[in-house]
């Protein structure tokens, strides 16, 4: 073999490896983050989510960190509000009534 074709080869192995790295992260980066609705996000509210996932992102794929933020809010809005319910019933109060 001469110095060339080890370099072609070379270069053709740098150049495969790189494709086949970008194929991996960009597969990963849209499989992640519905891997992650599926197995922590409880069956009741999976849907809600999937529906707001699919209203806030605009592009094909989810992305990472904003289907994390969607799910962290809609998670905690959701916390607060089911607190806030069982604060009014263990207090005795109508919504209503004075304080």
């Amino acid at each position: 073999m001469t110095a060339t074709s080890v370099l072609d080869l070379t270069v053709f192995a740098v150049v495969a490896f790189l494709v086949v790295l970008f194929l991996v992260v960009e597969i990963t980066s849209a499989v992640l983050p519905v891997l992650i609705v599926i197995t922590m996000v409880p069956r009741e509210d999976r849907r809600e989510l999937a529906e707001l996932l699919a209203t806030i992102d605009s592009s094909r794929r989810l992305r990472l960190w904003s289907a994390l933020r969607a799910a962290v809010r809609s998670r905690r809005t959701l916390r607060a509000a089911a607190r806030a319910r069982r604060t009014l019933l263990l207090s005795g109060r109508s919504p209503g009534s004075p304080r």
